[in-house]
């Protein structure tokens, strides 16, 4: 079942001088940016609408933990073969980071292959490739080996040099910026990990900040950067349509941020 999205609505705050205009206007407050209402609202996250900060956070752990299935990591092969898969060629799997439409059968790890790229780093938290955070397909992407490598482990910041094979991604000593059209991807999947996992199923609390070097500590940045990202990147029907797919056929969960973006802001 699709998300039907019935209005995103973004209210700009305007302001007058009132010696041009002798008058004082009253504040405006802007509402969330892209705020949504979706199918769901009165069902999946019927628990969550209308929360803020903490109290929205944890509604949104609770739905996203319950009744979830979770996969092998040989089986996010497959399932990247259909979640990822390119909308214009149904043999081939879009690329995280370069946008590059490769055929399916070319997963591996030699060059010229894609693979499963973590966007968060397993490091950062050590969950390695058990069924989990190491399965969860709300933050495993089919992405080029090379530029997988070039990614590595690093936090997501803005700069540094561009990316051979990802035209429009740059990386420096300890960050890593996807393509434009991806930003806003990748922090949408940074936030769901750091709700759906938080440390009480026996795996680390996972948190983003504002460091990018967090090396092995269950934490990702830089956190303004990617609600940044998140505001200037909204969700495209790629997403929408892999967000349905993980939900249906997969792990019976949702990435809330792909549904309701403002929720970023209305939690950090």
């Amino acid at each position: 079942m699709s998300v039907v999205r019935i209005g995103r609505v973004k209210v700009w705050a305007t302001a007058v001088a009132a010696a041009l205009v002798g008058v004082t206007l009253p504040a405006v407050t802007a509402t969330p940016a892209n705020a949504t209402t979706t199918a769901y609202d009165s069902t999946y996250y019927k628990n969550a609408v209308g929360k803020t900060g903490t109290s929205l956070k944890s509604s949104l752990h609770t739905i996203i933990s319950t009744g979830t299935t979770k996969i092998s990591y040989d089986a996010v092969w497959n399932a990247l073969k259909a979640t990822d898969q390119d909308p214009a060629n149904s043999n081939n799997v879009i690329l995280l980071y370069s946008g590059t439409s490769r055929s399916k059968s070319l997963n591996g790890g030699n060059v010229g292959n894609w693979n499963r790229e973590h966007t968060w780093a397993q490091s950062h938290g050590g969950f390695g490739t058990s069924a989990g955070p190491g399965t969860d397909l709300h933050h495993l992407r089919a992405a080029d080996v090379q530029v997988n490598s070039t990614r590595g482990n690093k936090d997501f910041d803005k700069g540094g040099s561009p990316v051979g094979g990802a035209p429009g991604s740059y990386t420096d000593a300890d960050s890593f910026e996807p393509r434009d059209a991806d930003k806003g991807d990748v922090a949408r999947m940074i936030l769901y990990m750091a709700v759906r996992y938080e440390g009480g199923d026996g795996w680390a609390d996972l948190e983003p900040n504002e460091s990018t070097s967090n090396g092995s500590v269950p934490l990702h940045g830089r956190l303004s950067v990617l609600k940044q990202w998140n505001e200037q990147d909204p969700p495209s029907a790629f997403e929408e349509r892999r967000n349905d797919l993980v939900f249906t056929a997969y792990q019976r969960n949702r990435n809330p941020f792909i549904d309701h973006p403002e929720w970023v802001e209305a939690i950090w």
